[in-house]
């Protein structure tokens, strides 16, 4: 699981009434790899999610010599109070981590020899759609020809 290793404050607020900011600028882009999972609305993703979409890539890559980027880390606390516990008392404990997601930020990437081409690596972006909780779609890397 991806927790991160220190922080200066333990709880987070959320944002303005819990909507999430409009379009990325920042990550927007295929950076490191050829191929990659691109989000097409905001959300959250909890590093449950980030991980199992992790075991998926490394399930049908397995020995193929493709390499994944991570592109996202759940940064952001989410505190839970118990249940049937009256209010007061402060706010609850850290329940679980998330990585907020504007529309058109890269999530995972996948580079190596014909990614391009690999049905191997078309399937485990398929799969890996399944288990987060926004929409995404594929993106590929253009390639230049130059005919001088």
């Amino acid at each position: 699981m991806l927790i991160p290793s220190s922080r200066k404050f333990k709880k987070e607020f959320k944002f303005k009434k819990g909507r999430i900011p409009n379009i990325t600028y920042s990550g927007a882009f295929l950076d490191r790899g050829d191929i990659g999972l691109k989000a097409m609305e905001s959300g959250r993703i909890t590093s449950a999610q980030i991980e199992s979409a992790r075991k998926v890539f490394s399930r049908y890559l397995k020995k193929s010599g493709m390499k994944t980027f991570i592109r996202i880390f759940p940064y952001k606390p989410i505190s839970k109070k118990p249940a049937e516990v009256r209010m007061g008392g402060g706010k609850g404990s850290v329940e679980y981590w998330v990585a907020v997601i504007e529309p058109g930020r890269m999530l995972f990437e996948i580079s190596g020899e014909n990614a391009m081409n690999n049905e191997n690596v078309q399937k485990a972006l398929e799969m890996a759609r399944y288990k987060l909780p926004i929409q995404t779609k594929i993106v590929r890397r253009l390639i230049w020809v130059s005919f001088f």
